[in-house]
């Protein structure tokens, strides 16, 4: 059975049900519909402010293509800790409709490891998605129209501008000409498309804690440079008030249910390989002050979505995870050998280096396939052992919760040693040696290339003070370095900064590696070629 069978065979209970099970009152929550909610703000603010679980980071090693199952594990794991007597909530990101129609497909996990209602949550879920995309536009149409009417800021419309964003990949956006036809149709310039989940105004909801903070961070938005070379921001052109306004219910997070009705929070959706690829930070407070155990995933391998919640995320937190989850596969590790799991083992190693030097501890979940052999996993669970690392087999997609027993009996007596987190740069250290610091410690290479655009982009942000501002690399999820080929543990590499783009907004730069694209494209015979409906309003082909 596929995924989508699997969750269209399941029960679905009442949201009603599944938040009084997790001792929500219903003043707490607005439903939509029967199967899902959204937190009140007054929840929101409650929830946030009194943190009472541990927190758990899944994270994995370079993925394949079809990807290791880190949100299956993260949605198994909570299910395990339910059935071993804890009150645990996954708190995932909301998936993008360019992977669903691409090739990726969805992010609610697998098999019996999963969030429900899957398609809803899969398309247009509770609108957070369009809502981010509206303010993001808004913002764009604003300047546009700020140009038309005199351009009293003196915006300099030959330098890069704020773009426009849409929620599907589709590469003729990437760069595009705008304001052809005659002076009423507006200034004619170029422009481009990033996707949504790619959007500053994304990350922007991700990483706020409230309304104000929201609105003074879209308002620190830098759209530009005036014709000085100074940055022009969002509330220069008086848009922040309204963009904000489209926002009030993206904000709050989504309630919905796991396959085995515990509660889940879905709320955000950065993508780990050109944004900071974790979900919301009001999303993870909540279910901190909702649960004992809040289990969190990182988008792609370790050296993406990880690194970014352990050095971007957490210094926001204010604290980090008590224990943090290596997912591998079989698949995975060999493929990053060469067909021998041995000699892949050393992805997996790095990966380990890596998240080791933060200081919480570091267990491995083996992620079951059904092709796999139990002599490859004792193999594993063996050369784990033999550097000081457990390991576990799991069976999220298989086995719901109980697959995941023994790896929750291991993550309780995780949380509960004692540990100092601690990011791996400091906050004031300049964006360059953050960059080097990422490079070696994280990925294993040797130096930092920057292109002469890159450099020149360095030399603004320091002249303009934004020079020590956290750093979000933009790069392949498929190797350790800037290049997709180089696979297992490469080392003597340097990494290829094409150009550091400014989230102020945001509070961090994204230095864009490779030939890593902020709007990806669709290939030649795309998930949405199978993605169907019928008469009766039943989809198919999700997965």
């Amino acid at each position: 059975m596929t995924n989508l069978d699997i969750a269209q065979q399941a029960t679905l209970r009442s949201i009603l049900e599944v938040a009084a099970k997790a001792g929500l009152q219903p003043t707490d929550y607005e439903p939509l519909g029967n199967t899902k909610a959204k937190l009140t703000q007054e929840a929101v603010r409650r929830f946030s402010s009194q943190r009472k679980g541990k927190l758990v980071l899944v994270t994995a090693v370079s993925p394949t293509p079809a990807g290791e199952g880190k949100t299956t594990v993260t949605v198994g794991l909570s299910q395990g800790l339910q059935q071993i007597g804890k009150n645990a909530i996954p708190a995932i990101r909301e998936p993008a409709l360019g992977p669903i129609f691409g090739i990726k497909g969805g992010a609610c996990g697998g098999g019996y490891s999963q969030v429900l209602p899957m398609e809803d949550i899969n398309l247009f879920f509770t609108g957070d998605f369009p809502a981010i995309s509206a303010a993001h536009n808004l913002l764009s149409a604003l300047l546009d129209a700020h140009l038309q009417h005199g351009n009293s800021l003196e915006i300099d419309t030959r330098g890069d501008l704020w773009p426009r964003t849409m929620d599907m990949n589709d590469r003729a956006l990437r760069q595009i000409v705008i304001g052809l036809g005659g002076k009423s149709n507006g200034v004619t310039r170029e422009d481009g498309f990033v996707i949504t989940p790619a959007s500053e105004i994304m990350a922007i909801l991700c990483l706020s804690t409230s309304l104000a903070n929201l609105k003074e961070r879209l308002g620190s938005i830098v759209i530009g440079q005036n014709k000085q070379r100074k940055p022009v921001f969002a509330r220069d052109l008086q848009a922040h008030g309204a963009m904000a306004a489209l926002l009030v219910s993206a904000i709050r997070p989504n309630l919905v249910q796991t396959m085995e009705g515990g509660l889940a929070v879905v709320h955000g959706g950065p993508f780990g390989n050109i944004a900071h690829g974790c979900s919301s930070i009001l999303g993870t407070q909540c279910a901190l002050g909702m649960s004992e155990y809040t289990v969190t995933e990182a988008g792609f391998g370790a050296d993406l979505g990880a690194e970014k919640f352990l050095n971007i995320v957490c210094p926001r937190l204010g604290y980090g995870p008590d224990a943090i989850v290596l997912v591998a596969t079989i698949r995975a590790l060999q493929h990053q050998g060469d067909g021998d799991l041995s000699v892949g083992f050393a992805n997996l190693q790095q990966h380990l280096r890596h998240l080791q030097s933060y200081g919480p501890p570091v267990i491995v979940a083996i992620n079951r396939r059904a092709e796999d052999l139990p002599e490859e996993h004792a193999q594993l669970i063996t050369l784990c052992a033999g550097i000081g690392v457990t390991a576990v087999t799991c069976d999220p997609w298989g086995g719901g919760g109980e697959g995941c027993v023994d790896l929750a009996h291991e993550v309780v007596a995780l949380v509960n040693e004692t540990s100092t987190f601690k990011p791996l740069y400091d906050s004031e250290t300049p964006a360059i040696e953050k960059l080097r610091t990422l490079v070696s410690k994280v990925y294993g290479g040797v130096g930092v290339e920057l292109s002469d655009k890159a450099t020149k982009n360095l030399e603004w942000l320091d002249k303009n003070g934004f020079g020590h501002l956290p750093v979000c690399v933009a790069k392949t999820q498929y190797s350790l370095s800037d290049n997709p080929e180089l696979l297992n543990a490469p080392s003597g590499f340097d990494v290829h900064v094409r150009e550091i783009r400014l989230s102020a907004g945001a509070g961090f730069l994204v230095a864009v590696c490779g030939e890593i694209m902020l709007m990806p494209g669709l290939g030649k015979s795309p998930t949405a070629f199978v993605i169907d409906v019928d008469d009766q309003g039943k989809i198919s082909g999700l997965f």
